[in-house]
């Protein structure tokens, strides 16, 4: 890495004067690459911050356009923008305020088949999104990678962060799963266009993972690593809530459960709006890792009584040749997974219960062969 040159010494002057920064901790920041999910509440102050800061390749994901609504606290935009995308304008206005920084767009979503390719090309993860899918696919993505992962939530009135996968003594710190092992179920917690939020905590949360990730390029201070710091913008109270390795996280353990990354919308519940009458499938790693985190849902077996009684993964029975008539016997209070021999039988069951007006059915891709070859290692 070159050097500051003259104009950065000058821009950059009041971090320099710091010893515990200096020219060392400013290089540090110059080489440093940092990929910021969202660029909305959370991730407009971050992403001010940071430019502002000098590091010196930023990237931003944001599939989403500018509304008016988001003009009350997502701060890097304003009335002309509204129907733009967000990424795009942010990069435009960030490098109005530093143009010595190289900053990349990626105008669209991140997903599971996209998210390992984007996420090894950066140093260090700033989550700012706002859907526990993303979350737990940003989590997962970065303790498979290696990356540090800054985290962020806001809702009404309080805050919370922390830093996961945190490289301390040769060993990483907790990651998002050991505090919160499975999603909640969709609609127990409220979005911000649901339930509101203070413009100006966005600022304050933003503001702290902006410093957090200072602190990390550069190895100054104390990170929030295993420390879950809340915040409640109403009473100006905070705490920090210690945790530690959940048994039930399947990213722990050596090797661990889950080594890939999976469907996020099938893990959080989230439906198939565009085609009500598509049979959804989980693949047999899933459904492992629903049974290991304990996830609330209903599993059942169609194969006959014979095959039951030779191998079974603990499912209530309800063989196919009876299917229609004891169909009424299962209740619609919960997801449901479906499985047979190979995944031929329970497509039809998992028809059936979705003619009955069952909405969250899913049909074990490959049937209980897959899962024993695939995790119990059978053969």
């Amino acid at each position: 890495m070159k050097a500051l040159t003259d104009i950065e010494k000058a821009r950059y002057s009041r971090h320099i004067l710091l010893s515990e920064i200096g020219m060392e901790g400013q290089l540090k920041l110059k080489k440093a690459r940092v990929l910021v999910i969202g660029s909305g509440g959370l991730g407009s102050p971050v992403l001010l911050y940071l430019s502002a800061a000098g590091v010196g390749h930023i990237g931003i994901i944001d599939h989403d356009t500018v509304d008016i609504s988001n003009l009350q606290r997502q701060v890097l935009f304003c009335i002309d923008d509204v129907g733009k995308n967000k990424a795009e304008v942010a990069k435009t206005k960030l490098h109005a305020l530093n143009p010595l920084i190289n900053i990349e767009a990626y105008p669209f979503t991140i997903t599971a088949e996209n998210a390992m390719p984007i996420v090894k090309n950066y140093d260090l993860i700033i989550d700012g999104s706002d859907n526990f899918a993303t979350r737990y696919l940003m989590n997962d993505a970065c303790v498979l990678s290696g990356k540090v992962n800054i985290y962020a939530s806001v809702s009404r009135f309080e805050g919370q962060i922390s830093v996961f996968n945190y490289l301390i003594d040769g060993k990483r710190s907790p990651n998002y799963r050991d505090i919160y092992p499975t999603p909640p179920a969709p609609g127990e917690v409220l979005n911000c266009a649901e339930a509101g939020v203070m413009g100006s905590l966005t600022g304050i949360i933003g503001s702290m993972q902006a410093n957090e990730a200072i602190k990390v390029i550069t190895g100054v201070g104390n990170v929030l690593a295993s420390q879950l710091f809340i915040f409640d913008a109403l009473s100006m109270r905070s705490h920090i809530l210690k945790y530690a390795p959940n048994p039930e996280n399947p990213l722990n353990g050596n090797p661990p459960l889950q080594q890939k990354l999976i469907d996020y919308e099938i893990f959080c519940g989230i439906q198939d709006t565009h085609d009500q009458t598509k049979i959804l499938e989980i693949s047999a790693e899933e459904l492992a890792i629903w049974i290991a985190t304990k996830k609330d849902f209903r599993l059942i077996d169609v194969r006959e009584p014979h095959e039951y009684e030779i191998e079974n993964l603990g499912g209530e029975l309800f063989p196919l040749s009876n299917f229609e008539k004891s169909a009424s016997r299962i209740q619609n209070d919960k997801t449901i997974v479906i499985h047979c021999k190979s995944g031929s039988r329970s497509k039809s069951a998992s028809e059936i219960l979705k003619q009955k007006g069952f909405k969250n059915v899913y049909n074990l891709k490959g049937g209980i062969i897959e899962y024993l070859k695939k995790i119990a290692n059978k053969d």
